[in-house]
């Protein structure tokens, strides 16, 4: 193995052993970073509201007015749950009746095959005994582990438990109202003051997308309680508002806070409803509740506030969970948002942007060049379909189909792609170029039929650089079909002086170079020079087709070789092309 084989090596184990360190230190740590993690979020979510007051009051009465009254609403929230919840389960005896009556139901439902594979199962059991000879019943041997001094949960936790994490909590959010421009500034200079541009915009989309995200769930998850709530009165399900809280308070667990949302109310109605009819209706509406709330609500006012992909959202979801348990969930979309945006603008952590955001991983040119590669034509046929029914038609062919060609060209000069399988993928696109003229190409003229070839431009089109570009020029036959402009393409490749040799005998008023990037424009502008030599009157138009990223730096070249006009898309050589035509036949 090389030096640079072994550098990378070593590179990549350092990386990955500084990965396990910091989920290592999460994990070990989370008594602590849990409560800190806590009264960041909520100081994002304070820092509003805070802002606004202290311009009358100043900042400490500002924030120790807010933060006591938001904790104190929280309190009493908890204590009328709690109330309401113990109320509940004394009144749970009254409904004895209904509770022996189902479980009757459910025992005769289960009744007949069930009692007799139980009874198979307890036969087959017993023989098996009689089988196996007498044992001594194990004596089980209790193992106390030893406790360490790094041991943190061990001697923290039991401190701290949950009043003491509660006040922690409360103590930081205090300060950090107080003190966030300093900590701002702190962590501005921890970083580093030459990444101060991207640090101050990664911690303001931080913000922005945080608060915007909790703002837009409670605003979703008071119309969901609301509902709830509703339901429920209507069918006489006792505590309704209690369940429609809880269901509001729930949703801010991803994923498993909807299902006990629905579970406790569902439960209650099955012992206090009579029958079967009532609980059916609960559970069937709490379906369209939240199918409503999926489809409608959180599409409306909530689709792209966290900006996190909704797999990598069920990923971090069970990371969080696992990493601290009931309050990593509860932080789980929070701190993946926080990533995300860490990601997009800090440098060598893109990879966690690209992986977790919602953003296509792929442009469309790039993944119709993909599915090109892989010869996938069904689905490159649908992605020219949603192209054509999103976009305007033409558009169809700089969007996909020419860049397909510039990153073919690309592999090709870099050895990316053999001649066989560059031959093999220009055919694909052909293909595919004949399913995109006939969903863009708009309809005939109606007096199309009146047209004569003397009425038409005549431009001879040729083909620098091979295959790629002979096909880039059918498209611009396939986009000139009906305008005033007629192509004659040279079938073969031709050497420049071919070029001057064909050109001195047709005469054309216009020739058309073709030569898409990225291959260098050198061949192209000897071509040019040569044509300019033998025809001093002859209008040269130079297409360098290209995506920016492709693109020319400077067309000052050819221009100073002799072209009249450098292209860099399909669109604008048409349009050229029609300026050039008699003003009396140009068509629009």
């Amino acid at each position: 193995m090389s030096d640079v084989g072994k550098s990378r090596y070593a590179s990549s184990w350092l990386t990955f052993a500084g990965w396990v360190l910091v989920v290592a230190v999460l994990y070990w740590g989370q008594a602590v970073l849990m409560p800190i993690a806590l009264a960041a979020l909520l100081t994002f979510v304070l820092a509003a509201p805070v802002t606004w007051l202290q311009r009358w009051v100043g900042r400490t009465i500002a924030v120790l007015v807010t933060v006591g009254l938001v904790f104190a609403l929280m309190g009493a929230a908890m204590w009328g749950l709690g109330s309401q919840l113990a109320q509940l389960a004394d009144d749970l005896p009254r409904y004895r009746t209904n509770i022996r009556q189902k479980i009757g139901d459910v025992r005769q439902v289960g009744s007949g095959s069930v009692e007799k594979l139980q009874e198979t199962i307890s036969v087959i059991q017993t023989e098996i005994d009689k089988t196996q000879p007498s044992r001594r019943a194990p004596t089980a041997v209790v193992r106390r582990n030893p406790v360490s001094m790094w041991d943190f949960s061990t001697w923290i936790s039991p401190a701290m438990g949950s009043l003491g994490t509660a006040g922690l909590v409360v103590i930081l959010v205090i300060f950090m109202l107080l003190e966030r421009e300093q900590l701002r500034g702190k962590l501005i200079e921890l970083i580093g003051s030459g990444h101060m541009a991207l640090t101050t915009k990664a911690l303001d989309e931080a913000g922005q997308r945080v608060s915007r995200q909790l703002l837009m769930q409670t605003l979703v998850n008071a119309i969901y309680g609301v509902m709830v709530a509703a339901t429920l009165y209507v069918l006489e399900v006792p505590y309704p508002i209690l369940f429609g809280v809880t269901g509001a308070a729930l949703r801010y667990i991803p994923y498993v806070g909807p299902l006990l949302g629905a579970g406790l109310p569902f439960l209650v109605s099955l012992a206090a409803l009579p029958g079967w009819t009532g609980p059916l209706w609960v559970a069937g509406i709490f379906v369209v509740i939240e199918a409503f709330t999926n489809m409608v609500l959180e599409t409306v006012l909530y689709a792209d506030a966290a900006g996190v992909s909704q797999v990598a959202l069920l990923i971090a979801v069970a990371f969080w969970t696992w990493l601290w348990g009931p309050i990593g969930l509860l932080l789980a979309t929070p701190l993946t948002v926080c990533v995300v945006v860490v990601g997009r603008h800090m440098p060598g952590l893109d990879f966690l942007s690209m992986l977790m955001a919602d953003a296509p991983a792929l442009t469309s040119d790039v993944g119709f060049y993909q599915r090109v590669l892989a010869r996938d034509q069904s689905e490159a046929a649908e992605l020219i379909e949603k192209w054509v029914a999103e976009e305007p038609p033409g558009s169809v062919y700089d969007a996909l189909l020419l860049p397909s060609l510039n990153y073919l060209k690309r592999d090709r000069l870099q050895d990316r792609l053999s001649a066989e399988e560059e031959s093999a993928a220009i055919e694909t696109t052909r293909e595919l170029m004949a399913d995109a003229a006939a969903r863009a190409q708009p309809a005939p003229p109606e007096d199309e039929d009146e047209d004569e070839d003397g009425d038409r431009l005549v431009v001879a089109a040729y083909a620098v650089g091979g295959a790629s570009d002979e096909l880039a020029i059918r498209m611009l036959e396939r986009v000139l079909e009906h305008d005033r402009v007629s192509l004659e393409v040279a079938t073969l490749p031709m050497l420049a002086s071919e070029m001057v040799a064909t050109v001195r005998t047709q005469a054309p008023r216009v020739a058309c170079l073709v030569d898409l990037p990225p291959s260098r424009p050198s061949k192209t502008r000897y071509v040019v020079h040569r044509l300019r030599a033998a025809a001093p009157d002859l209008t040269i138009v130079v297409c360098r087709w290209s995506v920016p990223t492709l693109a020319d730096d400077d067309p000052a070249s050819l221009i100073q070789a002799g072209a009249n006009h450098v292209s860099t898309s399909l669109a604008d050589t048409r349009n050229y092309l029609r300026g050039l035509a008699p003003a009396a036949l140009a068509r629009t």
